[in-house]
């Protein structure tokens, strides 16, 4: 009783502050790293313990059980046949995309050099990459009038593939390749550091044989630079 008493007290800073406030929900570790898991969907437990290695299956089920309490995510059953329980995003929680994007470019400077204990997936490149794209393909970019501001860009790296939304839906990407992307980038996970740390333009990469952008439609020629 005591263990599930100090699991549902809800720790503040008590401090009449926007900031503050936010991280009441947020501070805690691992919480916007579940958000980033989430951003791709209704996950299991078990693939969400999967993609957050270093976190311990107690810390997981307690994060989880405050964002539910916060209103950042919800817990439901699937229907048959998969009859399994997923956690997923609820519009509160959705909305901190913006957060992680702030942070990841605020971060990217620390990744020039990868550490031997540093653990990678494929997918944790995502949400740096969707500004870039998206301001390729987006009202400021070229697409402009095109109806080239929304699509699916599937991106391969040699730790796997994964693919994002741009424009409009959710969620705004997907672990693994994309069943019809409107475009296939292909590069590795420098080019990909340089283009979310604004190093690199796509342009560049395309020009300079780092990238390489498959497809036929609108969004794969804007990419390309036609």
């Amino acid at each position: 009783m005591s263990r599930i008493r100090h699991m549902s007290r809800r720790r503040s800073y008590d401090q009449y502050c926007a900031t503050a406030r936010a991280l009441d929900s947020v501070g805690d570790r691992w919480t916007l790293l579940i958000v980033r898991e989430l951003l791709a969907g209704p996950r299991r437990y078990t693939d969400l313990h999967a993609d957050l290695p270093g976190v311990s299956t107690d810390v997981l089920a307690s994060r989880l059980k405050d964002m539910e309490r916060d209103d950042l995510a919800l817990r439901r059953k699937l229907p048959p046949p998969a009859a399994a329980y997923v956690y997923e995003l609820t519009e509160r929680g959705r909305g901190l995309l913006p957060v992680l994007t702030a942070l990841a470019e605020w971060g990217a400077p620390a990744l020039e050099e990868r550490r031997p204990t540093d653990a990678v997936r494929a997918h944790w490149f995502a949400v740096p990459l969707l500004p870039v794209l998206d301001g390729l393909s987006g009202p400021a970019g070229p697409g402009v009038g095109g109806g080239t501001g929304e699509g699916v860009v599937e991106v391969r790296l040699d730790e796997g593939a994964f693919h994002v939304r741009l424009g409009a839906g959710d969620p705004v990407y997907g672990d693994g390749p994309a069943e019809s992307p409107d475009a296939r980038l292909v590069l590795d996970a420098d080019t990909c550091r340089a283009l979310s740390g604004g190093v690199l333009t796509v342009g560049d990469g395309v020009r300079d044989g780092r990238i390489e952008v498959s497809g036929d439609g609108p969004l794969a020629k804007v990419l390309r630079g036609e």
